[in-house]
């Protein structure tokens, strides 16, 4: 049951960690910074590479919450167990974007005219699915094989 709860939770969770802070990014720190969130960030992609924004938004926010939907379709028994290692691969895309978030963080601190703060938000987003990894894996040995 508390496996039922925690990953109810995250659909909760994920919503708020898209509209969370996940940076403070400005030109330079004279200028004032901006905060920059999931959605805001993807707002601004789709003005200017619809095809990466598809891409982006399918990481950040699909893939993510589908895997976590099926995963408690897994543990309320309304989806097959063999759905599961489909669920592996949506959460190991939805790790994916939170990489290119923290390497697009390095470059930028690297480059000297930027300044960006990570803020609570990218945490959050980070822990939603780093969460949603371990109950994955919880599920998988607390439900029997039904092969």
């Amino acid at each position: 049951m508390p496996l039922r709860l925690l990953t109810l939770s995250l659909l909760i969770l994920y919503p708020v960690a898209w509209f969370a802070p996940l940076m403070r990014a400005g030109l330079l720190p004279i200028f004032g910074l901006s905060e920059i969130s999931v959605i805001t960030g993807l707002q601004s992609l789709w003005g200017s590479d619809a095809a990466l924004a598809l891409i982006v938004t399918f990481f950040a926010i699909f893939a993510p919450y589908l895997k976590t939907i099926g995963l408690a379709l897994v543990q309320w028994d309304l989806l097959d167990t063999k759905v599961q290692p489909v669920l592996h691969v949506l959460g190991k895309l939805a790790m994916a974007d939170v990489f290119l978030i923290a390497l697009y963080i390095t470059l930028a601190k690297g480059i000297g005219y930027a300044t960006i703060e990570v803020a609570w938000g990218l945490y959050m987003f980070t822990a939603c699915i780093i969460a949603s990894l371990i109950l994955s894996l919880a599920t998988e040995r607390a439900l029997p094989n039904k092969e």
